[in-house]
């Protein structure tokens, strides 16, 4: 089984290359951002409680991501493998999502992390803004998501670094060149 973590900031173009990840390698693409957003759409009782946070730019709570992903992997648990996007955001999730695979004798073959430069971030969030109307997508809400994101997210690469997981991946090159050093960074760790 094949799992892939990618993470990076708003904006990095981690759901553009997961999407490309999960159909080169045949994984199951595991986007909360997309999960929650559905639950919002939806207007769930779940969905009404995470508009709550993510209007003012804030983390969705541990539990109510965990528990949500649980049960999604659970459905799933037959594929080739995982790509996780944009999860784990905080080391909370990222030792639970440890615990979970180790349960599975699954875990975590490569940790990408999408680097891009803070000015080109705001660049293509409000670009994105433009095209999907994304409600999470206006300039405080984008430096309110960015803060949040410096302060629970970066620590995650010194967690997987001390794994020996983590792989940089230069974000601000063209789509397909990304995708390109990504390929490489799975083919040197993907299973035989």
């Amino acid at each position: 089984m094949l799992n892939i973590v990618i993470f990076g900031p708003p904006g990095s173009g981690k759901g553009t290359q997961s999407a490309r990840i999960a159909k080169k390698y045949d994984l199951m693409h595991l986007s909360t951002g997309d999960m929650l957003r559905e639950e919002m759409e939806k207007e769930t009782s779940l969905g009404q409680k995470v508009s709550e946070f993510i209007d003012q730019g804030l983390l969705v709570p541990d539990e109510i991501v965990l528990k949500m992903l649980y049960g999604y992997m659970a459905e799933h648990m037959d594929s080739p493998g995982f790509i996780f996007d944009g999860f784990p955001r905080t080391i909370v999730q990222a030792e639970a999502l440890d615990q979970l695979l180790d349960k599975h004798g699954i875990p975590i073959n490569v940790v990408l992390s999408v680097e891009v430069e803070e000015k080109e971030l705001f660049k293509r969030i409000m670009g994105r803004a433009e095209d999907s109307g994304r409600s999470d997508d206006s300039v405080e809400i984008a430096k309110q998501r960015l803060e949040v994101y410096k302060r629970q997210s970066l620590p995650l690469i010194d967690f997987y670094r001390k794994q020996g997981k983590i792989v940089a991946i230069n974000g601000m090159e063209p789509v397909d060149e990304v995708f390109d050093n990504i390929s490489q960074a799975i083919e040197a760790v993907k299973p035989v």
